[in-house]
């Protein structure tokens, strides 16, 4: 007799898991966001002054990190003119998405064109199949692979060797991503990166969390991006197994986490969503970042909630969102100009 799988656990629309294990992560909301969690395929040629290649960057594991490359004077390959590297996380609270998807191809070759700077995003490892802190060692791996081709040793990437600027290598990530530039910046702070430089750590409304619920959770309104059912199922399937969100992944400031002010962290510009449902616990995070004498900086977009900026139709239809993507994108440049 076939065994017919169960379904064992639903999040959102966004993912399934059955009884022997499997995933399913076939979006089944409303059809008209589908395209924004469509693969974009490289292209090495120019587009809209971006040109995409994926790479891997290690045979062993199969990492891949997808390369923006924006369209630049010839000049560029003086060290002067070199151009910055962000180091982009993908959110999906640890357990969805791909650094290939539209939402992210659509905002990260607009950083790249608009800050003149090449972005290196990770495909990373997905929980359930591969929890915490897989994704982390993942982010920390492309570091490393960054700082091999910096060295020259044995590694070599043209777009990156050619143009790159290792002396400025920011970490940028959106929601669970932004638990990872906590975690790698932490885990570079013990490192010798040279040649790289970390010149800063941009988390966008990282997915700092505890078990007890917030204010905000409470009262701020859910939004497509962010359910307290994709925070509760999202993370019991991504952390390790027996772990509450009071676990040092999803929650830095709490008894369990190595304290701050003994971490090697380079700057930090954390951007927070005014009505976010986790805006109360981000905001923990930058008061006990201040407290530890850390150089952080704040960016609050008011009347807007979590990862609106990849809400390509809410960009798109409604103005607000339009503008406070512009002034989020501005205030990201601006800080890496400063760094």
């Amino acid at each position: 007799m076939v065994h017919q799988k169960k379904l064992v656990e639903e999040v959102s629309g966004w993912l399934r898991t059955f009884d022997d294990g499997s995933v399913d992560r076939t979006w089944t909301g409303p059809p008209e966001v589908t395209f924004m969690a469509e693969p974009v395929p490289p292209h090495e040629e120019f587009k809209e002054g971006v040109a995409v290649r994926d790479v891997t960057i290690d045979e062993k594991s199969g990492l891949r990190v997808r390369i923006y490359l924006p369209q630049h004077e010839p000049h560029y390959t003086d060290n002067h003119n070199k151009l910055p590297i962000i180091v982009h996380f993908h959110g999906g609270g640890f357990c969805i998405s791909q650094a290939d998807w539209y939402m992210y191809y659509y905002m990260y070759s607009r950083l790249a064109r608009s800050a003149s700077a090449i972005v290196v995003s990770v495909y990373l490892r997905l929980a359930p199949e591969h929890r915490l802190p897989a994704a982390i060692d993942d982010g920390f791996s492309a570091l490393m692979w960054l700082r091999s081709l910096g060295q020259g040793h044995d590694s070599y990437e043209p777009w990156l060797n050619n143009y790159g600027d290792f002396n400025r290598v920011f970490l940028i990530g959106d929601s669970s991503g932004g638990n990872l530039v906590h975690h790698v910046a932490a885990r570079a702070g013990h490192v010798d990166l040279s040649p790289v430089r970390l010149a800063g750590g941009i988390p966008v409304h990282p997915g700092f969390i505890r078990s007890v619920r917030s204010k905000s959770e409470m009262e701020q309104p859910e939004s497509p991006f962010l359910t307290l059912d994709m925070v509760d199922r999202f993370l019991k399937l991504a952390l390790p197994k027996g772990c509450t969100k009071d676990h040092p992944f999803t929650c830095p400031v709490g008894h369990a986490a190595p304290p701050l002010d003994g971490l090697n962290l380079p700057p930090f510009l954390l951007c927070v969503a005014e009505t976010d449902l986790i805006r109360d616990t981000e905001m923990e995070y930058y008061e006990a970042m201040r407290k530890a004498n850390k150089d952080v900086e704040l960016l609050i977009n008011p009347g807007v909630g979590h990862s609106f900026y990849l809400n390509k139709i809410a960009v798109d239809m409604d103005p607000h969102t339009a503008a406070q993507t512009t002034g989020l994108m501005e205030g990201i440049i601006e800080f890496i100009k400063r760094h």
